[in-house]
């Protein structure tokens, strides 16, 4: 139990901030991403964020192809949970966890412009500077022989 104890207080406090800030994200913007396609199938128009402006409607929607942004819209709900798991890694310590949250974020910011994600980045960099200060204190796996 004792070695359980260490092992879960060693992990560093910037990398348990940067799974927050990857979980908050993806839940914040990943996770509409599927309802929000559903509805533009149906409906045939991206619905509005409290009657501000409709979500995700950046320069890759396409009235006339909400099939092709509804793929669109699912491939970045999978990139959400590739940067999830990558999460969940840092929360548990690893550098792979760390490497994951920083290696997507070039892609990410693929779905960042053409959905016109203007918060996203911010969070990135949060996130960059938080696995920065993690990163000596991050374990790397061992690979049995």
């Amino acid at each position: 139990m004792q070695g359980a104890q260490a092992s879960h207080q060693a992990v560093p406090p910037a990398a348990r901030a940067a799974a927050v800030v990857v979980w908050i994200y993806a839940a914040g913007f990943g996770l509409p991403a599927i309802p929000v396609a559903i509805y533009l199938l149906r409906a045939g128009r991206l619905p509005w964020l409290f009657g501000l402006f409709p979500m995700y409607s950046g320069p890759w929607y396409d009235i006339e192809q909400p099939e092709r942004f509804a793929a669109q819209l699912g491939a970045f709900f999978v990139v959400m949970l590739i940067v999830s798991w990558g999460g969940w890694l840092l929360w548990r310590g690893w550098r792979a966890g760390a490497v994951l949250a920083v290696a997507t974020i070039p892609l990410e910011a693929l779905f960042w412009y053409g959905f016109a994600l203007p918060i996203p980045p911010l969070l990135a960099l949060v996130r960059v500077v938080l696995v920065i200060a993690a990163w000596p204190r991050l374990r790397r796996r061992r690979i049995a022989a």
